[in-house]
């Protein structure tokens, strides 16, 4: 499943239209968007053709979408055990908010975020008169659904000619194999991709995103022992005069204490800037979703640095402190494009934050 816009030559005036999103759940950010026509089909908007984002309820999902919400429901297993258990009992009292406290802490969902959500539940259970633990569970994946609505925003393609994504993130987060995922996503959709190989601190770097362009059969700028700003400038340039649709640059991993390259990735983005200078369009940063409270404390520093527009959340498979995204939706409510479970190209979705509560929750 995915959205963005792709490069239309010259509509006409009279069919720039938008209508209401027809499956994702209503909230402001999906009613500012530009949205397709009545029935799924694409409709235009001024210069772009827009490719509806269907990510429909999962009580009526399509067999491909209920299979990565299965998948997805297994992974966060770990995170769901932890918190369901403290349902199992007969009445909602205080030691059952002890007890909830406690595991959302231990998920990583953060202070901040877990404060929020136990105070509205409190809130809710004395307004609806609810006395059982299940009805407390349902209301819990409700808040939690309206605490994780601002980060669930599509990616946008099209708007610029040719996008350009500048793409972060620490050493093991899985940054290489999302952009060769993401690579897959674009290509599916109609969308002709180059790839800068911009890290070029690690030798084994540039190798391994050529596999994913030859796997991709996709173009890819690189230069053995090249200056990662010079590299980014070329593709940039190379994007423009191949009349690409999206240039993706991979960055070398660094941790945000390494100011000397936290410094590099601004040179990086300012470079891009000579070559386009509406450019980087996207700014992306991958997290690695076992870090837990580590990954919170990751996006506000490349935030602060390089100003994100949206993360993609690797390594899901497995954790218990999958709530670390509530703790980044209170925080730092940065987009959450795409979210991974596993290491097979197809193991890249769109976020959604009902889906993701359910999964969270069990």
């Amino acid at each position: 499943m995915f959205s963005f816009f792709k490069k239309k030559p010259k509509p006409s005036p009279t069919t720039a239209s938008a209508t209401p999103l027809p499956s994702a759940p209503a909230s402001p950010l999906t009613q500012s968007m530009p949205t397709a026509a009545p029935g799924g089909a694409p409709s235009l908007i001024g210069s772009a053709l827009v490719i509806p984002i269907d990510i429909p309820d999962p009580a009526t999902s399509p067999p491909e979408r209920q299979k990565w919400v299965d998948k997805l429901k297994a992974s966060l297993g770990k995170t769901a055990s932890g918190i369901s258990t403290v349902f199992g009992g007969s009445v909602i009292d205080e030691a059952l908010y002890e007890s909830l406290e406690d595991a959302l802490l231990m998920a990583d969902a953060g202070v901040p975020a877990t404060q929020f959500l136990l105070t509205e539940l409190r809130r809710k259970v004395r307004d609806s008169g609810v006395t059982h633990p299940i009805a407390l569970k349902n209301i819990l994946i409700a808040t939690l659904t309206e605490l994780l609505q601002p980060l669930q925003k599509p990616l946008v393609i099209g708007e610029h000619h040719p996008t350009v994504i500048m793409v972060a993130g620490v050493n093991g987060a899985g940054k290489t194999t999302s952009i060769g995922k993401l690579t897959r996503h674009l290509s599916e959709h109609g969308a002709s991709v180059l790839l800068a190989a911009a890290d070029t601190f690690r030798a084994a770097a540039r190798e391994q995103l050529s596999v994913w362009a030859d796997r991709n059969l996709v173009d890819i700028i690189s230069q053995e022992g090249g200056d990662p700003a010079a590299v980014s400038f070329d593709a940039v340039s190379a994007g423009k005069a191949r009349n690409k649709d999206v240039v993706l640059i991979d960055t070398a991993g660094r941790l945000p204490t390494q100011l000397h390259l936290m410094e590099e990735l601004k040179k990086i983005k300012r470079v891009i800037q000579k070559a386009e200078p509406s450019a980087p369009h996207e700014v992306l940063l991958v997290i690695d979703g076992n870090t837990g409270q580590n990954a919170l404390t990751q996006v506000r520093a490349f935030d602060d640095a390089l100003t994100l527009t949206g993360l993609i959340i690797t390594k899901l498979d497995g954790t218990a402190k999958g709530g670390v995204l509530a703790a980044i939706a209170r925080e730092r409510p940065v987009p959450v494009y795409f979210i991974g479970v596993g290491e097979k190209l197809e193991e890249l979705e769109t976020f959604h934050a009902r889906e993701f509560a359910q999964a969270l929750l069990g």
